[in-house]
């Protein structure tokens, strides 16, 4: 049986069967401390698919990386076939200034694919993509919403792409969704490429949320069991078949004043459901917030405090389960009307 060779990665070997963090130089901030992008890489004993699991290309994202510091204790890692490649955090300056982009206000999450010689966000870019995922048969990219929303856990995809939408099955999110690649984002860059991204989305900007955090990682893990990379011993199947969202749409405050939710995400609506009331701060004026199709909460609002036009809840309408059972149809329907990313939706 011929013996499994080392993975090699800026200049630094990892041995079958054993695991390495790996520091590679990206800049030098204006005080001279350097910065990198900042990996651990699992090479199995035994050949198997090279896959990357990154956090917090948004550095607000802090849910992200504790899924990765959970899964880089996870003991199931012990029995891994082939590469695992772990970025905790690719957007290290927004990161520490516990900031969305980067310090020149780009978002790295349309840099891509970057350029060796470019902007701070297309070198962080370049570095990113042609080091870590175009050498990976696959990988997930963790994303949380943006500061003061919250999402439910979610996975997105592009619904032509049958290994993404292998991979949303396996994960086992409560809620599938499709969103179109845009240009200069890691997905439409990766895919383009033939390196298939599965994106999940949870939780709320520079927060944790437990529910999120656990849903991630028994995700990851579930994931790596379908392709093979780990045995199912210790990996819990999962709970319930993912909901199939075909279109969604935020609604929005019809006037300024105080927010009072009463429905949250996850929950399931019908068309008159009352979700919130806005109220003036004498509480003389009153304006309910109605669900006007029946669909599933995806996402809310966090703050109190609303203008009238904000954002407050994302709902989101549902495929038949009939629909889903078929490919070539849920495909079709999922194209039809496509979703937002994050940054596009509010």
């Amino acid at each position: 049986m011929p013996t499994r060779l080392s993975f090699e990665i800026s200049g630094q070997s990892v041995a079958p069967g054993s695991r390495k963090e790996i520091d590679m130089p990206v800049s030098i901030l204006p005080d001279h401390t350097p910065v990198g992008l900042s990996m651990e890489v699992l090479h199995g004993k035994v050949e198997g698919p090279t896959m990357f699991v990154s956090a917090a290309v948004h550095g607000d994202e802090v849910i992200g990386v504790e899924i990765v510091r959970r899964l880089l204790r996870a003991p199931q890692l012990k029995s891994l076939r082939g590469t695992l490649m772990v970025v905790p955090v690719v957007n290290s300056f927004g990161f520490l200034n516990r900031s969305r982009y980067l310090p020149d206000r780009r978002d790295l999450n349309r840099c891509f694919p970057g350029h060796p010689s470019g902007s701070l966000g297309a070198r962080l870019a370049h570095i990113f993509l042609n080091e870590v995922v175009l050498r990976c048969d696959f990988g997930i990219d963790l994303h949380s919403a943006a500061i003061h929303r919250t999402n439910l856990p979610q996975v997105r995809i592009s619904p032509s792409d049958a290994m993404t939408r292998r991979m949303a099955l396996a994960f086992g999110a409560p809620v599938v969704l499709t969103s179109p690649l845009r240009e200069g984002s890691l997905r439409a860059v990766a895919s383009s490429r033939g390196t298939p991204v599965l994106l999940y989305e949870a939780g709320e900007g520079l927060r944790f949320d437990e529910m999120a955090v656990r849903a991630g990682l028994a995700g990851i893990l579930r994931v790596m069991h379908d392709q093979q990379m780990l045995p199912a011993k210790g990996i819990a199947p999962a709970r319930k078949i993912p909901h199939v969202c075909a279109s969604s749409s935020w609604l929005r405050a019809p006037v300024g004043g105080l927010l009072r939710t009463f429905r949250g995400e996850g929950e399931m609506v019908v068309e008159g459901d009352v979700l919130a009331t806005i109220s003036d701060p004498f509480g003389k004026v009153e304006h309910d917030v109605v669900a006007p199709y029946e669909g599933i909460l995806i996402g809310r609002a966090i703050l109190p405090i609303v203008n009238e036009g904000d954002a407050i809840f994302h709902l989101a309408k549902l495929l038949p389960r009939a629909v889903t059972d078929t490919v070539e149809t849920m495909i079709e329907q999922l194209n039809a009307d496509p979703l937002f990313d994050e940054d596009e939706i509010i």
